[in-house]
């Protein structure tokens, strides 16, 4: 008889696992990417028809959400975890983000609302350091600073790059995308600490819920914008695109969270970037500046520094995932041995 294979236990189940949760969590990744890049090129489309409804734009997206996690909810006869007023709040954070970084589109340029969307990440990380008490490396924060010295070349080339359609004003483009993108931090810390109190389901009904009902709010001051608008094909396809495209983004990065972590949630949220200057060239028949293209490198090694783990780092991460699904199997079993008896 041969002797045990001891690798097939934990350290082969590991293994097997790395190789499955790894390559899942790379196809989710370029999934939400290019999520990420179909809404940008839905208001860039609508923008580009003259439709400016960016408050409407993201209404169906609550509405989805309050219908389909709310109705989770409603048939799980749970109480809510957290008061009514934490989920209020990000509901306001959430839709001014989305209003902000929409209503951009007006202004600049397709290519550079992705690029400074990434202002987020370093908005992130001093938020979580202040409120969450989370600590970074000197190694991450010269990641932050290659990043920015990035986001700063985005802005220098539209400023004074001529040769090409940029939109009317796209300094005021680049700064609303840049206010957005702090919103969007913090919509995003707190979306973490609700989540950690809370569940997905919870979170996911209720941001639908409050969203909505804020979003419809404001959207009775587009009402003359929406009454001018002529409902084709072209306008409706791009406008109900992005509504699904969102819904999707939002049911997405939770699991994605959970399989691979946010190092890799970030880093493929990057690539959206080139799916847009893939966009601007090909379906725009833009010319794009090489600055851009040293603004992507610039940003892309300042992500990859801050987001770095080592080996040590690594190993404690999978160690915590993998006692959280043997977690979540015991509390599988429990409920099924009740549900038995």
């Amino acid at each position: 008889m041969a002797p045990p294979d001891h690798q097939g236990g934990c350290g082969g189940g590991a293994r097997r696992w790395l190789r499955r949760e790894v390559l899942l969590g790379l196809a989710l990744g370029q999934f939400v990417s290019l999520l990420i890049t179909s809404t940008g090129f839905s208001s860039s489309e609508l923008a580009r028809r003259g439709i400016n409804a960016p408050t409407s734009q993201s209404l169906l997206n609550y509405i989805l959400l309050a219908l389909v996690y709310g109705g989770v909810l409603i048939y799980r006869r749970q109480p809510l975890t957290m008061k009514w007023y934490y989920y209020l709040i990000l509901g306001i954070i959430d839709v001014e983000a989305n209003y902000i970084v929409v209503k951009s589109y007006q202004y600049t340029s397709l290519t550079s609302v992705m690029l400074l969307d990434c202002w987020s990440i370093p908005c992130v990380i001093v938020l979580t350091w202040i409120f969450l008490k989370t600590k970074y490396t000197l190694r991450k924060f010269i990641g932050v600073g290659v990043c920015v010295a990035g986001l700063i070349l985005v802005v220098f080339s539209d400023v004074h790059a001529s040769d090409r359609a940029k939109g009317p004003n796209p300094l005021k483009g680049d700064l609303l995308v840049i206010f957005g993108s702090m919103l969007y931090a913090c919509s995003n810390v707190t979306e973490e600490f609700l989540v950690k109190k809370s569940n997905r389901v919870e979170l996911m009904a209720m941001l639908g819920i409050f969203g909505a009902v804020i979003s419809a709010n404001r959207s009775i001051l587009e009402r003359e914008e929406l009454h001018s608008i002529k409902w084709n094909a072209g306008a409706v396809f791009p406008f109900v695109g992005f509504a699904l495209a969102m819904f999707m983004f939002y049911s997405t990065v939770p699991t994605v969270l959970k399989i691979c972590g946010a190092t890799m949630l970030n880093l493929s949220l990057l690539t959206s970037d080139m799916w847009a200057v893939l966009i601007r060239i090909f379906a725009y028949h833009e010319k794009v500046d090489w600055i851009y293209f040293v603004a992507f490198a610039g940003t892309a090694s300042g992500l990859v520094i801050y987001s770095y783990k080592g080996s040590k780092e690594a190993e404690e991460t999978a160690q915590v995932y993998g006692a959280s699904d043997n977690q979540c199997k015991e509390g599988d079993e429990e409920a099924g041995l009740q549900n038995r008896v």
